[in-house]
C-alpha cells in the first residue's frame, strides 16, 4: 500500500511538471504564424510510416543508421512495458498485461532482447561522440552545453536499459521457471548469475524503482533537450512539406497583389489588412511548423555535412539555422508571453544569430532537406529570412539588386531597354 501511494504521488508530480512544460510550449507556439490547413492525410500517413517508423532516411548510413533504427524500434517495444509498469504502480497490480497470452510473451521477449541491443547502441554512440572526433558533431552552433546535453540524455537511456536488465534478471532468479513472459538473453545470463531470493527481491525493487523514476525524470527532461525528437519526430514527419523540394512557397500577400495587377485592378481595395512584415525577421514571424522543426532537430549535422556552401568554407550551417531559432525563441518568446510589447532590440536575422552572410550563402539546392532524417525544410525558412532582407531592408547582393533595378526600369532582368531587345537579331 505504501509503495502504491508513493508511486501515485511521484506520477502526479511528474504529470504536473510535464503539464507545465506543455503549457509553456503551447504559449510559444501561439506566438508563431498560422499556415495553410493541413491536407492529404493519406499521403502524410504513408510518409510517416516510411520515414518516421520505417527509418528510411536514417538507413542511408547503413551501419550507424541501422543501429539507430534498432534503438528507435526497441524504444517503441519497451514503451509498452513502461505503460504496464505505470498501470501496475497505480493499481497495485503485478504485470497487468500478462493475461494477453502470446502477445505478452512476444512483448517481453522482444523487450528483453532490445534492452541489450539499445544498451550496446548507446555505448557505441557515446564512444563515437567522445573518441572518434566526427566532423559533423562539431560546429560553432554546438556549445559545450549542447554536448553535455547529448551525453546526459544518452547516459540516462543507458541506465534505463541497465535497470530493465536488472528487473528481468531479478525476476528470473525469483522464478527459475517464469510463468509470465519470455526472456531470451536475460534467461541465458541468469543461468550464470545466481543469487538467493532475498538478494533477488532487493535487486528487483531497486531496479524497478530506478527504472520508473528515470522514466519520469527523462520525460520531463526531454522537452528541454535536443533529444526532444523522441516525442516530436513522428508528428514533425507527419506535418512535412509535401511539395517537391525545389518548390518554394509564395507569400500570400504578394500573390494577391500580383493577381490584382494582372487583372487590371491594382488599386482595388480588397479590405485585407496589410501584412505586418514581409518575410521573417524574428521568432514571432516564423510559422508554427518552423518552430516545430526547431524543437525536432536532433542536431545530428547530416544537413550541414552535405551543404555545398558549408563544404566550400562559407559560414552557412543549415543545422545552425534551427539551433538559433530554438535558442532565440527561448530568449525572446518567454518574455513575449509575459509582455507582448517586449523588445530587446535584437533579432533572429542579425549578426548575433543568423547573419546576412549565412543567408545569402545558401544555394537552395535542398541537399539539407533531402538528407534530414526528420524532413526539416531548411531552405523555406532561409528564403523567408531573405525576403525580409530584400523587401523590408533592401539588402541583397549587388547582382540581385541590379537585376531588380533592371526589372523595374526595363521590364526584364537585363540592362537593355525594351526597344533594343531585338537588336541582336539584326545582321551587318
Amino acid at each position: 500500500m505504501i509503495k502504491q501511494v508513493l508511486f501515485i504521488v511521484l506520477l502526479a508530480l511528474t504529470l504536473l511538471v510535464f503539464s507545465y512544460t506543455v503549457s509553456r510550449l503551447w504559449k510559444l507556439f501561439r506566438l508563431t504564424k498560422k499556415t495553410a490547413p493541413v491536407k492529404d492525410w493519406g499521403k502524410r500517413l504513408n510518409l510517416t510510416l516510411a520515414v518516421a517508423f520505417g527509418q528510411t532516411k536514417i538507413l542511408r548510413k547503413p551501419l550507424i543508421g541501422f543501429l539507430h533504427a534498432l534503438v528507435f524500434w526497441g524504444f517503441m517495444v519497451i514503451t509498452v512495458g513502461s505503460i504496464e509498469m505505470v498501470i501496475d504502480g497505480v493499481f497495485g497490480l503485478e504485470r497487468a498485461f500478462a493475461g494477453s497470452g502470446w502477445f505478452y510473451k512476444a512483448i517481453t521477449a522482444s523487450g528483453d532482447v532490445f534492452a541489450y541491443i539499445i544498451a550496446f547502441g548507446i555505448v557505441a554512440f557515446l564512444v563515437r561522440r567522445q573518441f572518434m572526433h566526427i566532423k559533423r558533431f562539431r560546429g560553432i552552433e554546438l556549445k559545450p552545453k549542447n554536448k553535455r546535453d547529448a551525453n546526459l540524455a544518452l547516459a540516462m537511456i543507458l541506465f534505463l536499459m541497465i535497470s530493465l536488465m536488472g528487473i528481468n534478471l531479478a525476476y528470473l532468479n525469483q522464478n527459475p521457471e517464469p510463468v509470465l513472459g519470455l526472456y531470451p538473453i536475460s534467461g541465458l545470463i541468469a543461468n550464470y548469475w545466481q543469487i538467493n531470493l532475498t538478494q533477488a527481491h532487493v535487486v528487483f525493487e531497486v531496479s524497478w524503482w530506478s527504472h520508473i523514476v528515470l522514466i519520469f525524470i527523462f520525460a520531463n527532461y526531454l522537452p528541454y533537450s535536443k533529444h526532444f525528437h523522441v516525442f516530436m519526430s513522428v508528428p514533425n514527419v507527419f506535418f512535412s512539406n509535401l511539395d517537391p523540394l525545389g518548390k518554394l512557397p509564395n507569400m500570400e500577400s504578394v500573390t494577391k497583389e500580383v493577381q490584382l495587377m494582372l487583372g487590371g485592378n491594382a488599386f482595388q481595395d480588397t479590405g485585407d489588412q496589410a501584412p505586418a512584415r514581409f518575410g521573417v525577421k524574428d521568432v514571432e514571424d516564423v510559422s508554427w511548423k518552423n518552430y516545430m522543426d526547431a524543437l525536432t532537430c536532433t542536431q545530428c549535422g547530416r544537413c550541414t555535412e552535405v551543404c555545398p556552401a558549408n563544404l566550400t568554407g562559407k559560414k552557412l550551417s543549415p543545422r545552425k539555422i534551427f539551433v538559433d531559432l530554438r535558442n532565440r525563441m527561448n530568449e525572446k518568446g518567454l518574455q513575449l508571453i509575459k509582455n507582448p510589447d517586449y523588445n530587446d532590440q535584437k533579432a533572429l536575422v542579425s549578426d548575433e544569430y543568423i547573419s546576412y552572410e549565412e543567408l545569402w550563402a545558401c544555394t537552395t539546392c535542398n541537399a539539407c532537406a533531402q538528407e534530414c532524417p526528420l524532413n526539416i525544410s531548411h531552405p523555406n525558412l532561409i528564403m523567408d529570412m531573405r525576403r525580409y532582407l530584400v523587401m523590408e531592408e533592401g539588402r541583397a547582393p549587388s547582382g540581385i539588386n541590379a537585376m531588380f533595378a533592371n526589372i523595374e526600369n526595363n521590364g526584364a532582368p537585363w540592362q537593355f531597354s525594351p526597344e533594343d531587345r531585338l537588336e541582336w537579331t539584326k545582321g551587318d
